[in-house]
């Protein structure tokens, strides 16, 4: 290996992990911020807007949610947010009722979620045997069922 060679390799590789970037990938940020008013609103989207990456921000008052898209780091846009309005932040917690198998069940329901969401049981453990059915549920509803061909007749 000649001297040109080591030196065209030792100038093209970077000298340690700080000079290498790893690319943020795209994606959704939902939030839960609570928001009273419109200036609150204006506040949020004002902390949001002139941030590195952020593309588009949504917020829906009366959701309490704010969306943030882009190539963002969602654990400091939540900083962020916490840091510039004074606000508590946590992320969006709610999924809609499709999503869960029972949504009534006490881990799942909240009467503070908006309409059409409940808690997202599947992301917590500690509430997501409550909300989902046992086996022996599993069969009786399944007897019962109009999609089940040997079904009741009772019914």
């Amino acid at each position: 290996m000649g001297i040109v060679d080591v030196v065209s390799e030792y100038c093209s590789l970077p000298r340690s992990r700080r000079h290498m970037k790893r690319r943020k990938q795209f994606q959704t940020v939902e939030m839960k911020v609570r928001i009273d008013c419109e200036g609150c609103e204006r506040k949020v989207k004002k902390a949001l807007d002139d941030m590195k990456g952020v593309s588009s921000v949504e917020v829906i008052p009366k959701q309490n949610k704010v969306t943030v898209t882009g190539y963002v780091d969602p654990a400091k846009v939540m900083r962020r947010v916490a840091y510039k309005t004074g606000k508590r932040v946590e992320p969006w917690p709610y999924v809609p009722y499709d999503v869960v198998a029972h949504p009534y069940a006490p881990g799942a329901y909240d009467k503070r979620a908006p309409a059409g969401y409940v808690r997202n049981v599947m992301s917590d453990p500690s509430a997501a045997p409550l909300a989902r059915a046992s086996s022996t549920e599993a069969r009786y509803t399944a007897a019962f069922s109009d999609e089940n061909p040997n079904a009741c007749s009772v019914m």
